[in-house]
């Protein structure tokens, strides 16, 4: 059996990978492992908060996790239907010791995650997560009486976060009154909390797929799906569309023409303005090995250092905070600006862009000309054993040759999925023709040389 945590906490089909009684021994056993590694408060009673994303399957897996913890002594706040960053937010500013969402992020609906959060709302590291998966199942003293956790509600969490969104803007921040925007909030999360931020801003917000129903999530639609926001921001002649994924935690965006406006791209806007405030700090911007290679040269241009990390916001958060770094992100639409969030951040994320355009008096379209997107082409290779996608001589002979091939013109990044079962080999090349020839060749390859 490989490891239960991925790349962003335990994810599976929900009741069938993904359990009731593997939630609740999931946060049994973080309840112990975080209470003897010091992190919750010594002499006092340990507070969890506890989120989803909506889909139908966290009601019952929340009811789960709720039990769990509740069970092991800790007493548990339920904040309801939120962002995955606003349980991260809600952690850090009410002072709790575990923060634990219900979310499968960008999957579909049939799947579900558990995401847990230190003091802070900061995930947790791998060593963590590896010693809750160790204590899984393991016989244990039952607290008992009053020393068994209590369960309630805060009903004032989404407006608290909502203007925590609205006051990172700060309080000199020009007004988006004029600025016309599409949102997509993917029929999750964000549902709850876009349309109230961009509207205290001033804009003039026309949002769909905003009507969760528990089995609508990322549906066609949200950042995974751009589409229909392309079609709607065309259709209404707005300024700028902006795209969720069904946690909130991602954002991509689309110009008045229906382009789309990546989260390279995005970085990199944000990676001047904050620069041009005083507040890039190192000048550097903490990106993964996947995101475009114009970005990198784009960045370079400008002055700006890049620091890689392996895929995964958590990883970008580990270099940002190891070297003190403010601003970091994936091509996926993860951004994340430590000033305001500990995780990525996708509604702040629209926030700040729609607020830069509105302070440089430039269009969306203008402001990512910044950098030029080499031919990128990413496929999925499925049903093959991902595990020895790194160790596989021919694979790694394959890709030694073909970056060679290519030298400063493009490159070749293969890598075993963190939260699917597959292998993802992208390539960026001069041409799309290219790179859709290099990438096929390579995936051939690693189907062959990795089935089961």
């Amino acid at each position: 059996m490989g490891r239960l945590f991925g790349t962003d906490g335990v994810r599976g089909q929900a009741n069938l990978d993904l359990t009731a009684e593997l939630a609740l021994d999931l946060s049994v056993a973080a309840a112990h492992v975080l209470g003897e590694a010091g992190v919750f408060e010594r002499g006092q009673r340990p507070r969890a908060l506890v989120g989803r994303d909506g889909r139908a399957s966290g009601e019952f897996l929340e009811a789960a996790v709720v039990a769990g913890l509740a069970s092991a002594g800790v007493d548990v706040v339920r904040v309801g239907v939120v962002p995955t960053p606003g349980v991260a937010y809600l952690v850090s500013q009410h002072g709790t010791d575990l923060g634990v969402m219900l979310s499968a992020s960008h999957n579909p609906m049939p799947d579900n995650g558990i995401k847990f959060f230190s003091q802070g709302g900061v995930k947790l590291d791998d060593a963590l997560e590896d010693a809750i998966e160790a204590r899984m199942g393991e016989d244990w003293q039952r607290p008992v009486g009053a020393a068994v956790g209590r369960v309630g509600d805060d009903h004032g969490a989404i407006e608290a976060y909502v203007a925590h969104l609205v006051s990172s803007l700060g309080a000199d921040a020009a007004s988006l009154e004029g600025l016309t925007v599409v949102l997509d909030c993917a029929n999750g999360a964000s549902s709850m909390t876009a349309l109230a931020a961009f509207e205290a801003q001033g804009a003039h917000v026309i949002p769909i797929h905003n009507r969760p129903t528990g089995l609508n999530i990322n549906d066609n639609c949200g950042s995974t799906h751009m589409g229909d926001v392309q079609a709607a921001v065309r259709e209404h002649g707005a300024d700028l569309g902006l795209a969720f994924d069904g946690d909130a935690d991602r954002c991509l965006a689309v110009d008045a023409e229906g382009n789309l406006v990546d989260g390279d791209q995005i970085l990199a806007i944000l990676a001047l303005a904050m620069r041009e405030e005083g507040t890039l700090a190192s000048d550097t911007v903490v990106a993964t090995v996947m995101s475009n290679l114009g970005f990198i040269n784009a960045m370079r241009d400008h002055g700006i250092r890049v620091d890689l990390t392996k895929v995964g916001d958590r990883y970008v958060l580990e270099s940002m905070n190891a070297n003190g770094f403010t601003l970091g992100g994936e091509q996926s639409g993860h951004v994340i600006m430590s000033e305001f969030a500990t995780t990525g951040d996708g509604v702040l994320t629209g926030l700040h862009l729609a607020a830069r355009m509105v302070k440089t008096g430039r269009s969306l379209k203008d402001l990512a000309a910044i950098m030029t997107r080499l031919p990128q082409v990413m496929v999925n290779v499925g049903d093959v054993d991902k595990t020895r996608a790194g160790i596989d001589t021919e694979i790694t002979a394959a890709v030694a040759h073909w970056n060679r091939e290519l030298g400063t013109n493009g490159r070749v990044v293969l890598r075993p999925s963190g939260t699917e079962p597959v292998v993802r080999v992208m390539v960026e090349a001069g041409s799309i023709e290219l790179a859709e020839q290099i990438s096929g060749t390579l995936a051939e390859v690693v189907k062959r040389r990795l089935q089961f």
